[in-house]
């Protein structure tokens, strides 16, 4: 593994080190790294997912990585917009100022 710690191995990597190997070389290099979707595309149904099911802790790291993988401001809104009506009003309201503070952090 590199010798840079990861995001994974400086999280967590010093209480389950086995769970952020698999996390960067599994996760990170062979799912993320499948031709079969972009990355952006990969990041729109991640963000998706993480709003759908509640899951606060894991959206301010991917919606950043949306930005980076080419979503825009509008385009994350219209999702969490449209997530209201599949997925709930609560999980559309929660993930709304998550993502405020991710614009305000990235500068979008």
């Amino acid at each position: 593994m590199a010798t840079e710690p990861t995001n994974a191995r400086a999280s967590f990597g010093d209480i389950a080190p086995h769970l952020a190997e698999i996390t960067d070389k599994v996760l990170f290099r062979d799912v993320w790294e499948d031709s079969a979707l972009t990355p952006r595309d990969r990041s729109l149904v991640t963000i998706t997912t993480l709003i759908a099911m509640y899951r606060t802790n894991e959206m301010p790291f991917h919606l950043k990585k949306a930005i980076e993988n080419g979503l825009t401001r509008d385009e994350i809104i219209a999702t969490i917009t449209h997530l209201a009506f599949y997925a709930g009003w609560p999980p559309a309201m929660t993930a709304l100022p998550i993502a405020k503070a991710v614009f305000e952090e990235s500068g979008v």
